[in-house]
C-alpha cells in the first residue's frame, strides 16, 4: 500500500512506484462504493503520513490517481484553520435560519392575504404548505448534485435563486402566483438543510463535528420560531402592505447570500482533487496526461448521473433501516413543528383572546427551547470528545444519541401539558405558554441528535442520506398544517393535543432501539463506513493481549531454564500445535506457581527472566492461532 492509502496498481508491481502525493488508480474505480469508502480514509480519517512534495512527472503510462500532498496539505477541507472553519460553519447556520424562517414567516398573515385575494382559509394554509412541498423537490437537486459538482456552487446558485423568487412573491397579483413562486422558493431553500451536513463533515474531524451539527440543528428550529414572531409584527402593522413579509424575507435571504459568497469556500474533497487533477493536466499536458481523480472516473451517462442524483438516496432508504425508522420518527417531529403554527391561534386567540403580535411572542419559549438544546448538546459533545482518542477520531455513532432520549421523553410530556393547560382559559396563560419550552427543546434535541447520528453514520454520503431523509419529512410536514386546525376544533384542545402525545409515544422507543442496536444494524449496512467497528475490533485484541500479559507477569513464580527451552521447542506454525502449546504453557505456568525455591541469591533474577519468557511465548502462541 502507498503512503497515500491508494492499493498498489498490478503495473507498479515491478517498476517504479508512483510519485509522491500520486496512487495508481484501481481498475474497479467506477465502483461508487469503493471510491466513496477510499474517501473516508484519506479525507474524513485524515491519517498522519510524512509530507510528500508535489510531483508533475508521471513515469509510466498507467493511470494515477491524485491525492492529497501528504497529511498536512492546506488545500485538504480537513486541514483549513479552525476560524476559517467556524466561519464556514456559521454561514450553515445562517442560510438554515435563513429558509427555515421564511417557511413560517407568513404563516401569522393568512388573515391579510385572505382580505387581499378573497380566498379561504384553506387556500391560505397553502402558504405554509407548497413552500414544505418545495423541501420535497429541492433534495433531488441539491444532496447528490453537490456531490457532483461541489458545494460551493450548488448552494449559492440555489440562494440566489431563493432570494430572486421573493420579488414574484411581492408583486404577484393574485393567489395563484403567490402559491406557484412559494413552492418553487421552497425548493431553492432546502438546498442548505441538505448540504450543510455534507460541509460540516467535509471540514471538521470527529472532535469538531459534535459541536458545530450542535448549533447547526439548533439553527434548523431557531428559523421557524423567528418566523412567526417578525411575520406577527408585519402582519399587525397595518401601515405595511400585505406584501412586506415577503420584502423583509428577500432582504434576510440577500443578506445571508452574499455571506456566503464571500466567505465559503468549496469543501468537497473529491471535488477539490478533480480540480487539482485538471491543474497538473495543464500544467504539463505531456507528463501529467495519466493523471486522474476518482471523481472523473465516476460514470457520467445519463444512467450514472440518475443513480447517484436520484436513485441513490432512495436506495439508501430502502436498504437502510437505520435511515429509514429514523425518517419516520422526525417526520412526525417536523410535523408536530409545523402543526404548532396553525394550533396555536386555536390555543391563544380563540380561546384567550389574544392579539397576532402576543401570539406570535409565544413562539420564542420554542426559540428558548431550542436554545437550551443547543447547550445540553454542546455538553455531550465534549463528554464524546473525550473518549475520541481512543476510538482514533471515529467514536460510535450511537453515542450521538443521548439527546435524542431525552427529548423523546420530553415530547410525549410537553404535548400533554400543553393540551391539558391550554384547553381551559382559567388557566393563566404562562402555564401553556412554559410548556413550549418543554416542546421546542424535546423537537430541537430529537432532530439535532437525529441528524449528528446519520452525519456519523454515513459520512461522505450524508448528504445523499439526508436528501431523502428531507424530502419525505417535508411531505409530512406540508400535509399537518392542512388539517390541525380542524383537529383541534373537533376533537378539542386537549384531546387533539393527547393525539399528539400518543404517536409520539408510539415512536419514543427508536432512539433508545438504536442506541442498544445501532452497531449491530449498521455492521449490515452497504452505505456506511462502519469504521469505529473495525476500531472495536482492534481495541478488544489489543486490551485482550494486555489482560493476558498482566495476569502473567503478576505471578511470582520461579521456573527452570530447562522446562522454559522444552516448552520453546515444539511451537512452529501449525495452528493444532500451537493451541495445544498454548495449554501446556498454562498448564505449565499454573503448576510452577506452586513452587517458591529460596536456594540462591539469583533465584529473583532467573525467575523474573523465566517469567518474560513464558509471557512472550504465551502472547506468540495466541497472535499465531488468531
Amino acid at each position: 500500500m502507498p503512503g497515500n492509502g491508494f492499493p498498489l496498481h498490478p503495473g507498479y508491481r515491478h517498476g517504479p512506484p508512483p510519485p509522491p502525493g500520486l496512487a495508481p488508480l484501481d481498475e474497479d474505480v467506477n465502483d461508487e462504493s469503493a471510491i466513496e469508502m477510499r474517501n473516508v480514509r484519506d479525507v474524513e480519517k485524515n491519517e498522519k503520513k510524512m509530507p510528500e512534495a508535489e510531483v508533475h512527472e508521471v513515469p509510466t503510462n498507467e493511470p494515477v490517481a491524485v491525492s492529497w500532498d501528504g497529511p498536512d496539505d492546506p488545500h485538504n477541507p480537513q486541514n483549513f484553520s479552525n476560524s476559517k472553519k467556524w466561519v464556514i460553519t456559521a454561514v450553515c447556520c445562517a442560510l438554515t435560519v435563513n429558509a427555515t424562517f421564511a417557511s413560517s414567516a407568513p404563516s401569522l398573515a393568512g388573515d391579510r392575504l385572505i382580505a387581499r385575494f378573497n380566498i379561504s382559509e384553506e387556500v391560505s394554509d397553502l402558504v405554509t404548505a407548497l413552500f414544505l412541498m418545495g423541501y420535497v423537490l429541492g433534495p433531488v437537486f441539491w444532496g447528490s448534485g453537490s456531490e457532483m459538482f461541489g458545494r460551493r456552487y450548488v448552494l449559492l446558485i440555489a440562494m440566489c435563486s431563493y432570494t430572486i423568487l421573493f420579488v414574484g412573491q411581492g408583486v404577484a397579483t393574485n393567489i395563484q402566483t403567490v402559491l406557484i413562486l412559494r413552492f418553487f422558493s421552497g425548493a431553492f431553500a432546502v438546498a442548505p438543510l441538505i448540504t450543510s451536513g455534507g460541509i460540516l463533515a467535509d471540514v471538521w474531524n470527529a472532535q469538531g463535528r459534535g459541536y458545530a451539527t450542535s448549533l447547526f440543528g439548533g439553527c434548523v428550529f431557531l428559523g421557524p420560531s423567528l418566523g412567526p414572531l417578525v411575520g406577527g409584527f408585519v402582519a399587525a402593522d397595518l401601515r405595511l402592505g400585505w406584501e412586506w413579509i415577503y420584502w423583509v424575507m428577500m432582504i434576510f435571504a440577500g443578506a445571508c447570500t452574499l455571506f456566503a459568497i464571500v466567505c465559503l469556500p468549496e469543501t468537497y474533497g473529491p471535488v477539490l482533487l478533480t480540480r487539482k487533477a485538471v491543474r497538473l493536466r495543464k500544467e504539463d499536458p505531456i507528463n501529467n496526461r495519466n493523471l486522474f481523480s476518482d471523481h472523473e472516473k465516476l460514470d457520467s451517462s445519463p444512467h450514472g448521473i440518475l443513480e447517484r442524483t436520484l436513485y441513490r438516496p432512495w436506495k439508501m432508504m430502502a436498504k437502510e433501516p437505520i435511515l429509514m425508522l429514523i425518517t419516520v420518527y422526525m417526520s412526525v417531529v417536523y410535523g408536530i413543528l409545523y402543526a404548532l403554527f396553525e394550533a396555536f391561534p386555536v390555543i391563544f386567540i380563540e380561546t384567550r383572546g389574544f392579539t397576532i403580535t402576543q401570539q406570535g411572542l409565544l413562539f420564542i419559549g420554542i426559540g428558548i427551547g431550542s436554545v437550551l438544546t443547543t447547550f445540553m448538546n454542546l455538553y455531550f459533545a465534549k463528554q464524546v470528545n473525550k473518549i475520541i482518542p481512543k476510538w482514533k477520531g471515529f467514536p460510535p455513532a450511537e453515542l450521538r444519541l443521548y439527546s435524542a432520549m431525552i427529548g423523546s421523553v420530553m415530547l410525549v410530556i410537553g404535548s400533554f401539558w400543553l393540551g391539558w393547560t391550554g384547553n381551559y382559559a382559567s388557566v393563566p396563560w404562562y402555564v401553556p405558554g412554559i410548556s413550549t419550552v418543554f416542546v421546542g427543546m424535546a423537537i430541537s434535541a430529537i432532530f439535532t441528535s437525529l441528524i449528528t447520528y446519520i452525519v456519523d453514520t454515513y459520512l461522505l454520503l450524508a448528504a445523499s442520506a439526508l436528501a431523502s431523509n428531507t424530502m419525505i419529512r417535508s411531505l409530512v410536514g406540508s400535509v399537518f398544517p392542512l388539517f390541525t386546525v380542524q383537529m383541534y376544533h373537533n376533537l378539542g384542545i386537549n384531546w387533539a393535543s393527547t393525539l399528539i402525545a400518543l404517536i409520539s409515544l408510539l415512536l419514543a422507543p427508536i432512539p433508545f432501539l438504536f442506541f442498544k442496536y445501532g452497531a449491530r444494524i449498521r455492521q449490515h449496512s452497504q452505505f456506511a463506513p462502519c469504521l469505529d467497528l473495525k476500531i472495536a475490533k482492534q481495541i478488544q485484541e489489543q486490551e485482550e493481549v494486555q489482560s493476558q500479559r498482566s495476569r502473567s507477569r503478576s505471578s511470582n513464580a520461579t521456573v527452570n531454564p530447562a522446562q522454559v527451552e522444552e516448552a520453546i521447542e515444539p511451537l512452529d506454525d501449525s495452528r493444532a500445535v500451537n493451541a495445544a502449546l498454548l495449554e501446556n504453557i498454562q498448564h505449565l505456568t499454573n503448576t510452577l506457581l506452586l513452587h517458591n525455591h529460596k536456594e540462591s541469591l539469583w533465584t529473583p533474577f532467573v525467575s523474573f527472566a523465566a517469567r518474560s519468557i513464558v509471557v512472550e511465548i504465551r502472547c506468540t502462541a495466541l497472535a499465531r492461532i488468531r
